[in-house]
């Protein structure tokens, strides 16, 4: 990830290429991406002081960035406040000057009476007023001399240049009024008629107005982020010396403890050393129920303590917390950028010197084509036209026609736990035409337990003790599950030796004198013949979806253990989500060609390519790229070379483990649905994107010719007023365009929890273990007022057929239900609301 700087002094897209532009040719630099949203840019490689001296080279401020958002927060409305003072001050102005100027000579508005027939005394007036405004709005023309200066022209020279143009050529009006030799009076007004004071404050004004809009839209935008932070809290509890400190959270060390009272936010991320309680840890999980804590449980900062007293150990703190990974993450997708706003870039290097060229153009023209015989109205009426061009184009709009896009987009991401580290992620998830799970641990939970164990020349017992020695020393989840397995069966731990795991096949070692494998069918039919009986209890275990490891040893086969991992239960919907949007869905797995139709047929619409070695995965993820975009779903560990080979790849992480380097996403959230969100999401985000290039383009396409008087002949004329009020809105509309994506609904709410019971392990032989799937459903109701409300509707959810158990909180305004049967929601929400309580 490269270094990260704010810059100040950008105005438009002008100015963010240019500064990129000057960083790109610094020597060392490999990339470079300028944010005109959020005034910062990120460099990959090159010397700090040639970057540095780079951007100051081309007219521009730059500081590195500092990861206090708390102030970078304070300063952008410390900005928002002095704009306000700034336009309301130039509105104080302006408005006596449009009285003097509009109203008193096109609509002959009475005047005071102490200027009332005397033009020299209501033209001066006129340019006092206007100079003030342009006092008040110095910035922009100090802004805009800059960009002259430093041969980057931006839309601050636009603006004054247009505001100079008309001041300068009322001035000049102004001294032949003085001096009595002005001959403006056949021209329907009289000399005042022709003095563009108004012109040259209310652009100012205008624009300000519009740039005040862009501000606080654009701080909309950036809300996720701040939202982020505002969940970490200022201050924690600590105790020092035996002693209870309340200090601001940066001051926390490693290695301090703290106290987390209920209700209250957890201030680092560390382990509970005492107490327990329950925690939200849905800022970073996605998960709407409490996580229970108990003494070693681990804890995260900005996660909520629900219940509970709870003594913690800070282990990281600041900046290394998965909070302020998940806020660098969002920050940097954010400040990147999206391939297809290169097309912005290019045009806006250009932009500025072509619309001045444009504006030259146009009141040369008009000089000519005008009929007038008064040279001095043919010229004012020339640089009108010129003017209008000149504050009607809007470099603003193009360049934050993708920032804010992208920038609304990651933070509504977040918020939904899918976590887009670039903006290409973005855009390249978005055109995806197929997607590829892995199964284990993405498509089902990953949680293996042993489902079957039957012995064949040995006994139960034997046999079970022989898998748990043989695979205790393998990280494989199925060798995990069997091994827990085997310590809750009470079974005895042989001593092994020459351990070897072979990925693929499964694992070797000896055991009791003789060598054991553990492996699969097909190496089972490699050794030895199996018999029918084994045949059949291969077919019928993988046509029930479960996992066979068989086990050989002194030259015969000595039993089957079958191993079970359920599918997610979103797995079918995410499927059917991303069919629906016309996406190809496949799913890669290990597992024979029964076991894996088998799962697929209880997720429904999904292709299966089974007995995929690992090492196959990225070569099948190429294969499949040649026919479109490729999105790779895994786990971020095993799946690493397929996620990196793919257009896109998503990792499944844990809610806390955000930092997959191999992935493009993270899923922040334990729910699968959520890839089908991501997508819909970088679809929307890439349409508003493309909806907000086509506002910006087509606003100057049009806008230009009809300032510059194209259209005048149809009667189509804009004066430089309205076209300083067309400029100020463009960008506001670009800002507004992308704060739609806040109002749709992209992510679907998480499904409920599957708790998994099973039978305990008894003596017998040939036995198979029974798995339940138990469903939780969780009901926001309000109206329940007191324990006797809970009652109420414990009572009468309780009562429903496939409903095991129900709790209430009035407090939380919460109803929770576990089912063992299939009941829809919508008989639980009629029988909570026909006791007279209301469902949200």
């Amino acid at each position: 990830m490269g270094k990260k700087y704010d810059i100040t002094g950008m105005s438009c897209a002008a100015c963010s290429a240019r500064v990129e532009s000057a960083v790109r040719s610094v020597a060392g630099v490999k990339s470079c991406s300028v944010s005109l949203l959020t005034n910062s840019m990120t460099v990959d490689g090159g010397e700090e002081e040639r970057i540095i001296s780079a951007v100051r080279g081309a007219g521009y401020g730059i500081v590195p960035h500092t990861d206090d958002s708390y102030e970078v927060d304070k300063a952008g409305k410390r900005e928002i406040r002095k704009i306000i003072v700034r336009l309301i001050l130039s509105v104080a102005l302006s408005l006596p000057l449009m009285y003097l100027s509009m109203g008193h000579v096109m609509w002959s508005f009475p005047l005071p009476q102490f200027v009332s027939g005397n033009e020299f005394l209501i033209a001066l007036l006129q340019l006092i007023l206007a100079l003030a405004v342009m006092g008040v709005n110095y910035k922009f023309f100090v802004k805009g001399t800059l960009g002259v200066i430093h041969l980057a022209p931006n839309m601050d020279t636009l603006v004054s240049l247009g505001s100079l143009a008309s001041f300068g050529w009322s001035v000049w009006v102004f001294i032949k009024i003085a001096s009595g030799g002005y001959a403006g009076a056949s021209h329907g007004h009289g000399a005042l008629g022709e003095l563009y004071f108004e012109s040259a404050a209310m652009i100012l004004t205008l624009i300000t107005v519009g740039k005040l809009l862009e501000a606080v839209a654009k701080g909309k935008t950036t809300s996720a982020i701040k939202d982020l932070v505002a969940l970490t809290p200022k201050t924690v509890t600590v105790l020092r010396d035996g002693v209870e400190t309340v200090i601001l959270s940066k001051e926390v060390t490693r290695g301090d403890t703290f106290i987390v009272r209920p209700g209250e936010s957890i201030g680092a991320d560390g382990t509970v050393l005492e107490g327990g309680g329950s925690v939200d840890e849905s800022s970073l999980t996605g998960e709407s129920v409490p996580s229970e804590k108990l003494v070693g449980s681990p804890v995260y900062a900005a996660t909520v303590n629900k219940e509970g007293y709870l003594v913690c150990r800070a282990e990281k703190v600041g900046g290394d917390t998965v909070m302020s990974e998940v806020i660098r993450l969002v920050e940097n997708a954010s400040t990147s950028k999206a391939p297809i706003a290169k097309v912005a870039d290019r045009v806006a290097l250009f932009f500025v010197p072509a619309v001045i060229l444009i504006a030259i153009i146009t009141t040369v023209v008009w000089l000519f084509v005008n009929k007038s015989c008064d040279f001095a109205y043919n010229l004012g009426y020339a640089l009108e036209r010129g003017i209008s061009v000149l504050v009607i184009s809007c470099p603003c709009a193009l360049g934050l026609a993708t920032p804010v896009a992208i920038m609304s987009g990651t933070g509504i991401g977040a918020k939904g736990g899918a976590l887009f580290k670039s903006a290409e992620s973005i855009e390249a998830l978005g055109k995806v035409k197929t997607v590829i799970f892995d199964k284990t641990g993405t498509l089902t939970t990953g949680v293996m337990s042993v489902s079957e164990v039957k012995p064949y020349s040995i006994s139960n017992e034997e046999l079970i003790s022989i898998a748990l020695s043989v695979e205790e020393k393998s990280e494989h989840p199925i060798a995990r599950a069997i091994v827990e397995f085997g310590k809750e069966f009470g079974a005895k731990v042989l001593p092994t030796s020459d351990f070897v795991s072979t990925s693929g096949i499964g694992v070797r070692a000896t055991c009791g004198g003789e060598q054991i494998l553990a492996t699969g069918f097909n190496k089972v039919c490699e050794i030895i013949e199996p018999s029918a009986e084994v045949k059949a209890d291969f077919e019928r275990m993988s046509s029930e979806g479960k996992t066979p490891i068989f086990f050989i040893g002194r030259d015969k086969l000595l039993g089957v253990i079958a191993v079970s991992d359920a599918p997610r239960l979103d797995a079918g919907k995410t499927v059917k989500a991303l069919t629906d949007m016309g996406i190809r869905c496949v799913m890669l797995t290990g597992d024979n060609k029964r076991c894996a139709n088998a799962v697929a047929e209880r997720i429904g619409g999904i292709e299966v390519i089974p007995e995929v070695m690992p090492a196959d995965k990225e070569r099948i993820v190429r294969e499949k790229m040649a026919s479109g975009g490729v999105c790779m779903v895994g786990d971020g560990i095993n799946d690493a070379p397929a996620l990196a080979a793919a257009t896109v790849g998503i990792a499944m992480g844990s809610g806390t483990d955000i930092a997959i380097e191999s992935a493009d996403v993270v899923i922040s959230a334990k729910n699968l649905s959520v890839v089908a969100g991501a997508v819909r999401l970088s679809r929307k985000t890439l349409l508003t994107i493309k909806e907000n290039l086509f506002w910006a383009f087509i606003y100057n396409v049009i806008g230009i010719p009809i300032a510059a008087g194209v259209f005048i002949f149809a009667g189509i004329k804009l004066t430089p007023m309205f076209g300083a009020l067309a400029m100020s809105f463009s960008s506001v509309t670009v800002v507004l365009n992308a704060l739609r994506l806040n109002a749709r609904r992209i992510f679907d709410k998480p499904d409920a929890k599957i708790p998994k019971t099973a039978e305990k392990p008894d003596k017998t032989n040939n036995f198979t273990v029974k798995e339940e799937e138990k469903m939780e459903k969780i009901f926001n109701v309000k109206g329940m007022m007191c324990p006797h409300c809970e009652a109420h509707v414990v009572k009468a959810v309780s009562a429903i057929p496939g409903v095991e158990s129900c709790t209430a909180s009035h407090k939380e305004e919460k109803v929770t239900v576990i089912l063992n049967g299939e009941v829809g929601d919508a008989e639980i929400i009629k029988v909570i609301t026909d006791e007279g309580y209301t469902v949200v």
